[in-house]
């Protein structure tokens, strides 16, 4: 009898703890956008959420990939447990996002897919409406740079990585609210030009087009976000001596706390995530760089901000 009681016990205190829980829900899910089916997959921390609800952050894949792959390329999973967020990778159709380039070979109303995503997962999960954020590398960078444009009333912060804001795009960006952002670029990216330009587009079999520099990118984020216009820039100490590449990080002065703006140049770096695990093609993407965990500075830099 004593032992029916202590298992007895164990289940109580189980069931409770259950309840009082919410548990990981990882894998793929669908949302209906215009009548198509869209997917994406998403990880919530084990646990009770913190007040107010998870932040949460959206991870966009590169083109040619699927939201899996950002998954294992970004390891925004441990982060995300870490830091109590939740992490959702969407999946582009035809593995590309309409980014704003009137070159996309396939311009679907990307941005609305993101308003349903977003209502959906603010319906079946604990979220904090005013912690959404965005990142991604790639296409899916210059398709972040476009949410913070057009979908600025609810994502509060972007963080595009080897991508700057389109040329295309630039002239009708006009966001109704600040949006923090955080640049990481590679400056010698032979894929996205840090200093703008063309885009490499593979004899065809991408989607070319043009963005404007990086530095362009970050002052016109400055100036909308209402920032002084001045910067200070700091060259990172190296963490990794046998790695050529280092970081320079610069900082837009008198930003409002909401709107704050920052650029992470990597010296020597090219077309990737920085601290990347997975395999490269130097003579495709250029030197890869581990002098920074990309996925931990994005999540710090967003969940640093105040709620907006």
């Amino acid at each position: 009898m004593k032992v029916m009681g202590n298992i007895f016990r164990i289940v109580v205190v189980l069931a409770v703890f259950i309840s009082g829980a919410t548990l990981a829900a990882d894998g793929s899910q669908e949302v209906l956008v215009g009548g198509q089916a869209r997917t994406f997959a998403l990880h919530v921390p084990d646990g009770t959420p913190p007040a107010g609800g998870f932040p949460v952050i959206l991870a966009f894949h590169g083109g040619g990939m699927r939201g899996a792959g950002m998954e294992r390329m970004t390891g925004f999973n441990a982060v995300a447990d870490q830091d109590r967020f939740i992490v959702i990778y969407p999946d582009g159709i035809d593995k590309h996002w309409n980014d704003g380039r009137t070159t996309i070979k396939n311009p679907q109303d990307d941005v609305s897919f993101v308003a349903a995503l977003l209502d959906q997962i603010q319906r079946n999960y604990a979220v904090n409406r005013r912690q959404i954020f965005a990142t991604g590398i790639s296409n899916g960078a210059l398709f972040t740079e476009r949410l913070g444009c057009d979908l600025s009333s609810r994502i509060a912060a972007i963080a595009p990585v080897a991508g700057s804001l389109p040329a295309d795009l630039a002239p009708a960006c006009r966001p109704a609210k600040p949006v923090a952002v955080m640049q990481i670029n590679g400056m010698a990216d032979p894929i996205m030009p840090y200093s703008g330009g063309w885009v490499e587009d593979f004899g065809g079999r991408g989607e070319g087009g043009q963005v404007i520099s990086v530095a362009e990118t970050a002052a016109f984020w400055a100036r909308h976000n209402g920032c002084a216009g001045e910067s200070k820039s700091v060259r990172l100490p190296a963490v990794v001596m046998s790695d050529p590449t280092r970081i320079v990080r610069t900082d837009y002065l008198s930003c409002p706390p909401v709107g704050k703006v920052a650029v992470l140049s990597v010296r020597g770096g090219g077309h990737v995530w920085p601290g990347n695990n997975l395999s490269f093609h130097p003579r495709i993407t250029g030197q890869p760089s581990h002098q920074i965990n990309a996925s931990e500075v994005i999540a710090d830099f967003f969940l640093s901000l105040p709620k907006r």
